[in-house]
């Protein structure tokens, strides 16, 4: 029993001198750790903030495009642009931007304002969407090369329907029909029956096969 009695003291004595040793670092742990639950509290809180602020800003472009207000939808894009680069909403509005570029004949801003979307694009999915963006201006501006490219940096698992069917334009203005046609039927076989692409899909295997014909 004596020695038992020993055996806690002893350990009793090894406890309070390794408190006395290490107790203030214990204290400090503790107090760095609950800071750190809380900053990190706080810093969730602020990003969350920061997206909802970039929310508005992006839903202030889609109003202002929709009132017939390029000019004002131009500042807001510039904003988000500037002070929200992070933001997936920044994309969305310079990658709207590349949208109307387009539709105005101004393929190289087009294509300047989709580098930018894709090189701040952090989601792997928006990064592909922006990627295949920038193949189809590209294969608007007769640079079939370029889309090929550009396709291949795109996973290949990503939105493999509308990639394929690009890879298939693209390799048709290169000249090469029996690559095409097997992207085309990459594409096909990616889509659903009811998928409303696999008509358009479907008249570019025909038109293969008829040119096929011809030359035959």
């Amino acid at each position: 029993m004596a020695f038992e009695e020993y055996d806690k003291y002893e350990q009793s004595e090894l406890v309070q001198k390794w408190l006395r040793e290490n107790g203030l670092s214990i204290v400090v742990g503790v107090a760095i750790g609950l800071v750190g639950i809380f900053g990190w509290q706080k810093w969730r809180n602020h990003q969350a903030n920061h997206e909802a602020d970039a929310a508005q800003l992006y839903q202030q472009v889609q109003i202002a495009m929709a009132s017939g207000k390029p000019d004002m939808a131009t500042q807001f894009t510039d904003k988000l642009m500037t002070d929200y680069a992070e933001s997936p909403y920044a994309v969305f509005a310079v990658s709207d931007r590349a949208k109307q570029q387009v539709q105005d004949k101004q393929l190289d801003k087009a294509e300047s304002s989709l580098a930018w979307a894709e090189s701040h694009a952090v989601a792997p999915a928006l990064k592909s969407l922006t990627q295949l963006r920038i193949a189809q201006v590209e294969l608007a501006s007769g640079n079939g090369a370029a889309a090929l490219a550009t396709l291949d940096r795109t996973p290949a698992n990503n939105f493999q329907g509308l990639a394929q069917e690009l890879r298939g334009d693209a390799l048709v203005k290169l000249g090469r029909s029996a690559d095409a046609r097997k992207a085309y039927q990459t594409a096909m076989s990616a889509l659903s029956e009811d998928a409303p692409q696999r008509g358009a899909l479907q008249m570019k295997l025909d038109d293969l096969a008829m040119a096929g014909k011809q030359g035959a």
